[in-house]
């Protein structure tokens, strides 16, 4: 075993230790302070990340969870205590400082964005006024655009578009949860929601206002077909739909998100023709 992994393995035993015995925990025993935050800072610093899909054979592959990392997570919650942060003209008080050398990791921060510590941006991100929570991760290239949120251990891929109000849930407990996992080349139009550990595959497009979660249905337009519950597949552009349901009440639509195209793998997205495509079924990107 090498080096790296010898002291991964070691730093999970002892995170899994002071799991165990948390509700007993000396908040103030620096050794404790100083294991988690060694946790912690293997996600700040993308050495470790919360989540990863494993190929299986199937289209979108595996999700695994790396538990012991969100029990570093809210062990960091557990410990810490509340402080006032100044930056500039702003204070902010919080448990857990900001993300800092923004610089050197190649990062681009637009004032009014701000990141928490233990969320990790890979080289070429941009980040419009927004917010990414701690043990997210955003691939290199990616833009982060105007008001959308990352929520916590959030897994977003290398050259993704999170557009205008975007919102990507976060979840740290339970522990075992799967976060959201947004796949490299993806597009997530403005005001889309995806929560509670939806998927969006691989050069997927969500069209404006999609809903996307466990529940949600993603049916074929062309063949009428749901498949699947909350996970889009790669390669294809989807709006948000409804479908009748009848009710003592009478008949209702409820929310399905609608495949209306599907690409060949590694297509670029060509937005004008991609509007001309939505603007045929009256919806925009």
């Amino acid at each position: 075993m090498s080096t790296s992994l010898t002291r991964m393995a070691d730093l999970r035993a002892r995170i899994d230790e002071l799991w165990e015995t948390r509700d007993t925990l000396d908040v103030d025993d620096p050794e404790v302070g100083a294991t988690v935050r060694e946790a912690v800072a293997l996600l700040d610093s993308g050495e470790a990340r919360i989540a990863e899909v494993v190929p299986d054979g199937t289209t979108m592959g595996d999700v695994r969870v790396h538990q012991w990392l969100k029990h570093a997570i809210l062990l960091l919650f557990k410990i810490s205590k509340m402080d006032t942060i100044e930056l500039g003209p702003f204070e902010f008080a919080d448990k857990i400082p900001l993300k800092s050398g923004y610089e050197a990791a190649g990062v681009r921060v637009v004032p009014g964005a701000s990141a928490r510590w233990g969320s990790f941006l890979d080289n070429g991100v941009v980040m419009m006024p927004s917010y990414v929570n701690i043990g997210a991760r955003v691939g290199a290239g990616s833009m982060v655009d105007t008001w959308a949120t990352v929520g916590s251990c959030a897994q977003i891929g290398a050259n993704v578009h999170l557009s205008g109000g975007v919102g990507i849930g976060g979840v740290l407990e339970p522990p075992q949860a799967e976060p959201v996992i947004v796949d490299d080349e993806a597009f997530i139009g403005s005001r889309c929601m995806v929560t509670e550990g939806a998927r969006v595959g691989r050069g997927a497009m969500l069209g404006a206002g999609v809903v996307l979660n466990p529940s949600i249905p993603v049916i074929d337009a062309h063949t009428g077909l749901e498949v699947s519950r909350g996970v889009v597949p790669p390669w294809c552009l989807v709006i948000n739909a409804t479908r009748p349901r009848e009710f003592d009440g009478g008949t209702f639509g409820l929310p399905c998100a609608l495949i209306i195209k599907r690409f060949e793998e590694g297509e670029r997205h060509d937005k004008a023709a991609l509007n001309s495509v939505l603007r045929e079924h009256g919806v925009s990107v």
